[in-house]
């Protein structure tokens, strides 16, 4: 999947892994296991309230999807140990709330999510926030999961966001490992600034920029 955290998150460095999801990272039954089936048309739409219920803990899988690299001395623990909370009713709660302000300022907020066909549960696959700041605007989090990959719904999601972010530069952060989310995000006219750090001491993130129409 594409990686770009919250504030509080590592950038979205694991986007595009594979791999099924951990045990016990999802309640049962919320991602059956599974191709999609060929030619089914995924949709994608601004998130609401009531999606919140499985976009934290979607949230939770997808970090557990993309993180784990045993060169950096992070495992599943290590994941839950940060962002077990995601998947809580916490973390659910966070999600309404966030979620609430995109409904109510949306200028300002912007969240979408993609999901399945109807006929596949129209489950969420993955998902793209960003808030404008001072400064600029900033992506993230975005995820997709591994599943979903290869079926171009990343580029749909990075193109609902590129038309609400207008003219804007747009600054986001994503983990050094992943070399999918970093590939996808030059081909969107990302660049590295330069800037790096490490996220609680350990996830190696660095910053990618895209300029404004005037930059």
């Amino acid at each position: 999947m594409i990686d770009t955290p919250p504030p509080d998150a590592p950038p979205i460095g694991g986007a595009f892994p594979d791999g099924a999801f951990p045990d016990g990272a999802l309640p049962d039954g919320a991602f059956p296991d599974g191709a999609l089936p060929d030619g089914a048309r995924e949709t994608v739409r601004a998130a609401r309230r009531a999606d919140a219920e499985l976009l934290g803990p979607l949230h939770l899988a997808v970090w557990l999807e993309t993180y784990p690299n045993a060169e950096a001395g992070i495992d599943a623990a290590w994941v839950r140990e940060q962002r077990g909370e995601d998947g809580s009713a916490a973390g659910i709660d966070r999600w309404r709330e966030f979620i609430g302000r995109t409904e109510a300022d949306p200028a300002q907020w912007f969240c979408r999510i993609v999901s399945s066909p109807a006929g596949d549960g129209a489950r969420p696959l993955g998902f793209v926030c960003g808030r404008r700041g001072a400064a600029e605007v900033v992506l993230g989090p975005m995820y997709l999961l591994a599943e979903a990959q290869g079926r171009g719904l990343g580029g749909r999601l990075m193109a609902e966001f590129l038309a609400w972010s207008g003219a804007d530069p747009i600054g986001l952060w994503v983990t050094e490992y992943n070399a999918g989310a970093l590939g996808f995000y030059r081909r969107h006219g990302f660049r590295p600034t330069g800037e790096r750090e490490l996220w609680r001491g350990r996830l190696p993130n660095l910053r990618m920029a895209r300029p404004g129409a005037a930059g």
